[in-house]
């Protein structure tokens, strides 16, 4: 009779945890070391620009075109770096119109204009995956380039100890990273098996009722990756029907393109308001 190795087994187990843990921490430290150099050539050029006393001055005029567009620090930060300077004294940093119309939705059957709200869309793209993949479970992750990471916006059918293991996903740890890095479809035949987990992952998974995934990423006009749609299975599945490939493929462009023209649209718009915080600065003149 062979002895027990569950004690090993469980120590290995823990060890693995632990690794898991320490390598989450380091990426989110090395996303903040990245992130200062960026946030003071901001800081820079806004001191210069606005002829600001110093750099904290600066930093409080990002800080609070930050949080007011709810834009992360470091996005706003880098469109800073990237974007032509304001033209003379005017009022506007971007006098022209918006170069672009909201892309189309067909896919998730939204018409798409103007007035459609941001979570109209993750709501009903997390439906749709659901409805062709024939699911009850599923989630929407947006990509934080900030800490370089998805973050979950939306779910359904999944308990809160799943929702709040997978509340932040690095790099390669999940079937949404891989699809985010791949920029592909990507399926979990079955959460039991499938080498892409750590275990501690995998037994959260399970936990929740799921034996296989198919990961959807969003992608932009140029084809970066702008989040996931996830839906779960309560059973291991096998490959999908071409035609349930395709419409998948249609949700994840649209949407996609559409989070893309959003997102830079609103980023748009917190510029604006950090050059009219500068022009204020400067007693109305630039």
């Amino acid at each position: 009779m062979m002895d027990n190795p569950a004690p090993e087994l469980r120590e290995v187990a823990v060890l693995r945890e632990e690794l898991a843990r320490l390598r989450e921490e380091a990426h989110h430290l090395r996303a903040q070391v990245r992130s200062r150099p960026l946030i003071s050539h901001a800081q820079g050029i806004l001191e210069e620009r606005y002829r600001l006393p110093d750099a904290e001055a600066a930093f409080a005029l990002l800080r609070i075109a930050s949080q007011h567009h709810n834009v992360k620090l470091r996005v706003l930060a880098e469109a800073v770096t990237r974007s032509p300077r304001p033209e003379g004294r005017g009022a506007l940093w971007f006098p022209g119109p918006s170069p672009q119309t909201p892309p189309p939705l067909e896919s998730i059957g939204i018409a798409a204009t103007d007035e459609v709200d941001r979570a109209t869309v993750l709501r009903d793209v997390l439906s749709q995956t659901l409805a062709v993949l024939g699911a009850g479970m599923g989630n929407v992750q947006i990509m934080d380039p900030a800490a370089e990471a998805l973050r979950i916006v939306q779910h359904t059918g999944l308990h809160a100890p799943f929702v709040q293991h997978f509340a932040v996903v690095g790099a390669g740890t999940t079937s949404c990273a891989r699809a985010a890095e791949a920029a592909e479809l990507t399926t979990v035949r079955d959460v039991a098996t499938d080498p892409v987990f750590g275990e501690r992952d995998r037994r959260v998974i399970l936990l929740a009722g799921s034996r296989a995934c198919h990961s959807v990423p969003l992608l932009d006009e140029d084809g970066s990756c702008v989040g996931v749609v996830s839906a779960h299975l309560a059973h291991p599945t096998a490959d999908l029907h071409p035609a349930q490939v395709e419409a998948l493929g249609a949700v994840g462009r649209e949407v996609g393109r559409w989070l893309g023209w959003q997102e830079r649209g609103v980023l748009r718009e917190a510029l604006e308001h950090l050059h009219l915080l500068g022009r204020q600065s400067l007693g109305g003149s630039s």
